[in-house]
């Protein structure tokens, strides 16, 4: 893990608090900033009145289609980036400190592979997209605890054996994902599949948020409760045993609730990698490793983060370009850095 000392990235009370208020105050400013960016600019001032406008009412002085293109289309868009990226960068912290491994990701016990079949399965049944969110989440939970079923039954270590059923499910989920995409109708079937798998929020309204944000909350929940224990977790079973904490119960709870983000977001957004390895990163040179400060980090830099790329998503192009190929450009080289400076974190 970084060091305590002040140089190595790692903040103290005083400077820990201006680094939260400078992220909360540019999260923010970005949230309105978001609002202007697209196909149809609206000034900032017309912004502030229609959102003020739903919290208290006030004079009606904007046309119409203001409201309709901020309230319908863009403000789910941007809430579902913001809570799709913090939830990822969150689960990525956590379980990079369940594994005890810094290139741990969301996707590390099959969760985005078993939630890829579960919608590609949906998509290839001609299914609607809220029972392709629902078939994603559940298949992307049930990967998950049949990883953890089978690790009581692999003879190495419990984080060993996860990691391995995990890979082992998570192979044969992008198998399946594949044997579908053969088969499916070419006209069709095959680009909705192909699009959803690459991750986009081009298509997410505020139903979609309802079916996931119950359970993207639950997760929230046990994790920042969870985070005193998680950083006990970080030092190991014997560590943890000796502090009076039964490690594999624990673990059990931790990994629930970042499974269960992990599931929530690629049920709203499809398949976004790169954010659960790249963000906690980042939070943590600024942070340092204690997880009171990192979970609180994570949720702000990833809201930034997705947010940030869904606004350059929507902008480059006069076609929308899928998440997934934004992040892996920044995420590829990213890795390479981590691989070749060895950080011990």
């Amino acid at each position: 893990m970084y060091s305590s000392t002040g140089n190595d990235g790692r903040l103290d009370n005083r400077q820990g608090r201006y680094f939260f208020l400078i992220m909360f105050l540019m999260t923010i400013l970005l949230f309105i900033l978001s609002f202007r960016l697209g196909y149809y600019d609206i000034p900032t001032k017309d912004v502030l009145k229609v959102l003020f406008a739903k919290i208290y009412p006030i004079k009606h002085t904007w046309p119409d289609e203001y409201e309709v293109i901020i309230i319908n289309l863009r403000l789910p868009r941007i809430i579902a980036a913001m809570l799709v990226g913090a939830a990822l960068s969150m689960a990525g912290a956590v379980y990079q400190g369940m594994f005890q491994n810094p290139l741990a990701s969301p996707d590390i016990l099959g969760v985005s592979s078993g939630a890829g079949f579960g919608a590609a399965l949906a998509i290839s049944m001609g299914l609607s997209y809220q029972y392709v969110q629902v078939s994603a989440f559940v298949f992307g939970l049930g990967v998950v605890g049949v990883a953890y079923s089978l690790a009581g039954r692999i003879r190495y270590g419990q984080i060993i054996s996860l990691i391995l059923a995990g890979a082992i499910l998570g192979s044969l989920c992008s198998a399946g994902i594949t044997l579908l995409k053969y088969l499916a109708d070419t006209v069709d079937r095959l680009p909705a599949i192909t699009f959803w798998l690459m991750g986009s929020l081009a298509s997410v309204y505020f139903d979609e948020l309802y079916i996931a944000i119950i359970p993207m909350m639950i997760g929230l929940v046990i994790i920042v409760v969870m985070r005193w224990r998680i950083n006990v977790l970080t030092l190991g079973d014997e560590e943890a045993r000796s502090l009076g904490i039964n490690p594999r119960n624990i673990r059990l709870l931790v990994i629930t609730g970042a499974t269960l983000l992990s599931a929530s977001a690629v049920c709203i957004a499809g398949i976004i990698g790169w954010i659960g390895l790249i963000v906690p990163h980042i939070i943590r040179y600024f942070t340092g490793p204690e997880y009171s400060r990192l979970i609180p980090g994570c949720l702000l830099g990833g809201a930034f983060f997705l947010l940030v790329v869904d606004n350059l998503a929507r902008t480059l192009s006069t076609m929308e370009i899928p998440l997934g190929v934004l992040i892996a450009i920044v995420g590829a080289p990213f890795l390479l850095n981590l691989i070749i400076q060895e950080r011990e974190w």
